[in-house]
């Protein structure tokens, strides 16, 4: 069995890395291809920038592509509220989640997106199987979202670095009354028990920084 020298090792994985760096990058050309985002307006003041796991406070409007028919309007739905929701974990279709990125407060966006990335195959009433959709989307607040490493601290009060499910309720109820927007004690709890559920891998009913830490993107 031959050995590589320790040249040809390094030399190896230099080449995997530039390789996977490559292809990393021709999955995004090809992920950002599939939608369109049009910008119809940037306010003078656009520091601040959504990122995944953001809670965004958003106006949206739906059409089907085809003909033009609105099929949602979040201004008409319901109590005409905004929807918030958390940016980039499956909360809104995927196509949103892609074309909400790097957009500030105050900013609209056209955003048309392909079946694939909306509603597919099947469908959704109103929207029929392999719709492509337009969202022409109005971003109204972002706030750090319940997954960020800046609310960990904030949620940690004893700072023990766990998180308690008392704790993630109280910081859940401050950020919806900071925004305005008015939940049922169940709807906290139900949240609450779906965090847990899904992150308190070891069952001790806490969240460690780890379990926390879902994106793996921030640190302390």
């Amino acid at each position: 069995m031959c050995k590589m020298s320790e040249r040809s090792v390094m030399y190896f994985i230099l080449c995997l890395q530039i390789l996977n760096a490559f292809v990393d990058l021709i999955y995004a050309s090809e992920s950002n291809a599939d939608i369109k985002v049009d910008i119809l307006f940037v306010p003078e003041n656009c520091t601040q920038k959504t990122k995944k796991g953001d809670l965004l406070h958003a106006h949206y409007d739906g059409y089907l592509a085809k003909d033009g028919s609105q099929f949602y309007c979040s201004r008409s739905a319901k109590n005409g509220s905004p929807h918030w929701f958390v940016l980039g974990i499956g909360e809104v279709i995927k196509g949103l989640d892609m074309g909400l990125k790097d957009m500030c407060p105050g900013e609209k966006r056209k955003i048309t997106v392909p079946p694939s990335l909306a509603f597919g195959e099947k469908g959704k009433n109103p929207v029929p199987p392999n719709a492509t959709v337009i969202f022409e989307v109005e971003l109204l607040h972002v706030r750090r979202g319940p997954h960020s490493m800046e609310a960990f601290k904030e949620m940690d009060i004893n700072n023990d670095q766990t998180l308690t499910k008392e704790e993630v309720k109280d910081h859940l109820k401050m950020e919806a009354k900071k925004i305005n927007v008015q939940k049922e004690e169940s709807y906290f709890d139900a949240v609450v028990t779906d965090v847990f559920s899904r992150n308190d891998k070891d069952t001790d009913g806490t969240l460690s920084l780890q379990e926390y830490n879902v994106y793996e993107h921030d640190e302390l």
